[in-house]
């Protein structure tokens, strides 16, 4: 049996006419979403489009491009192989399962369509359960949540343990919302929050639904993220969108046992980047789609407030697309002092849409720059698709001084394994592999089963690898 739950837009919520989405069960009929607007790329902000829906079973959908005909169509990733009919401005697909797309009409990758079908919602709290604090529509004044959020003043005297915002435009009134141990924060599919939610010196957090962060009117230098965890333990983040936040999308510092899973984020502001962590260990990202303005994940050691190493993380079945600088990025900020380590991290099953950085020393889809006197250690790379990016190189492992921001270089990168990685596109810019000297070296760095453009490397030199003398032991082998 197929199953499919839309919801309506709240009235102001901003929306983007370049397509007409529609969608249905097999023979049934058509249900229009709404399609909302997605700001993207900060070298040139544009306005693309998102619509979302939660699924089950089988799904038909059609998309209609108002800019008129049809010429040429690409539904990304391309790993996915979703066969499509054009008709006119229409194109046509089916969905088996849930899925995180773009659909880009005569080329465009600006003005696409970012479709996010979902999963059913696994229990949603239910009207009027006992638990659940229920805020309607309004501008809300944190002294009042607070207040209800932690007082027995629910039908029984309980304290609520759900704080739900209900379809519809809610406006935090100090913008911040800081979310008190033992709660769970959900923002109901059609509901927009116009703020950011804080999780500092906590635990056993919960931020979920099938709503939507909205940050987009705030200023740049404001630094509001979308989500801030910080100090913190056990906190799970599930199913919401967040669009163009001003710094961060997720935002952990000094925090461990961390879920994030089908989290969805937009941003166009420098230093606007996806999932940032920082001296952070037992993080889980599984199931997100990021397009963002700059790092879409990085992961570092010290950094500001937030001391110590990094590890034991993971981001997989996820969908990466930097607007700005790299998908993946690991190393660059530690404890320049005594170093720190930042180890264990495994990448799985991701698909890299793009990657656009004009200044070389920040290239690198797949980046581990060390600094700080950081030793990086034990990382995996495997079953990732890169496609056709627009400026950068493949992969970029390096012991680095950046003065900018390193008083002193990294210490090393050491075991890094990159199985299953394939490359579609120019690769016109070499792939750097270099210690910084004898001291800092670059070792133990292998590709098993590397193909670029199709054609498996079996050496450096077929594969554009620039390797210095202070980087040993790099191997490029094939496995059945």
């Amino acid at each position: 049996m197929s199953l499919l739950q839309i919801w309506q837009a709240p009235e102001g919520a901003v929306g983007q006419d370049d397509f007409e989405v529609s969608v249905r069960i097999p023979g049934e009929d058509w249900q229009p979403l709404f399609v909302y607007q997605a700001k993207v790329d900060m070298h040139n902000v544009r306005q693309a489009s998102m619509a979302y829906f939660d699924m089950e079973g089988t799904v038909d959908v059609r998309v209609v491009s108002r800019k008129g005909s049809v010429h040429q169509a690409v539904i990304r990733p391309l790993s996915k192989e979703i066969p499509f009919e054009v008709d006119g401005a229409a194109v046509t697909f089916r969905l088996n399962e849930p899925c995180k797309l773009s659909i880009e009409v005569n080329g465009d990758r600006f003005s696409n369509l970012h479709l996010f079908a979902n999963p059913l919602e696994k229990e949603p709290p239910k009207p009027g359960a006992p638990n659940v604090l229920f805020l309607k529509p309004a501008i809300h004044r944190m002294e009042d949540i607070d207040r209800l959020a932690n007082s027995p003043l629910l039908p029984g005297g309980v304290e609520p343990e759900v704080i739900y915002f209900e379809p519809g435009m809610h406006y935090l009134e100090e913008t911040i919302f800081r979310i008190p141990s033992g709660k769970t924060v959900y923002i109901a599919g059609g509901a927009i929050v116009v703020g950011s939610l804080v999780c500092d010196h906590v635990h056993d957090v919960t931020i979920r639904g099938r709503g939507m962060l909205y940050l987009s009117d705030f200023h740049r230098f404001s630094a509001f993220r979308g989500v801030r965890i910080t100090f913190s333990h056990h906190i799970t983040v599930e199913g919401i969108v967040l669009l163009d936040p001003p710094h961060y999308s997720i935002y952990i510092g000094k925090s461990e046992y961390i879920q994030i899973r089908n989290f969805k984020s937009f941003s166009t502001r420098g230093w606007s980047d996806g999932i940032d962590m920082m001296a952070s260990s037992h993080i889980e990202i599984e199931d997100v789609f990021l397009r963002t303005s700059d790092d879409c994940i990085a992961i570092y050691g010290s950094r500001w407030d937030y001391r110590g190493d990094a590890g034991f993380i993971s981001v997989r079945d996820s969908v990466l697309w930097a607007d700005v600088a790299h998908a993946l990025n690991v190393g660059g900020h530690g404890d320049y002092q005594r170093g720190d380590l930042i180890q264990n991290i495994h990448f799985s099953n991701i698909d890299i849409l793009e990657h656009h950085e004009p200044q070389p020393n920040y290239w690198g889809s797949m980046n581990i720059n060390v600094g700080d006197n950081n030793t990086v250690s034990n990382v995996s790379y495997e079953d990732i698709r890169v496609e056709d990016f627009e400026l950068g190189q493949l992969v970029d492992i390096r012991v680095v001084w950046n003065e900018k921001y390193n008083p002193v270089p990294g210490k090393r990168v050491e075991n890094v394994t990159f199985r299953n990685v394939s490359y579609n596109g120019k690769n016109e810019n070499k792939n750097r592999i270099y210690g910084f000297d004898q001291e800092r070296f670059v070792g133990g760095i292998t590709f098993i089963n590397l193909r670029i453009n199709g054609e498996l490397i079996l050496d450096a030199e077929k594969g554009k690898f620039d390797i210095n003398e202070h980087a040993h032991d790099i191997q490029f082998r094939h496995e059945a």
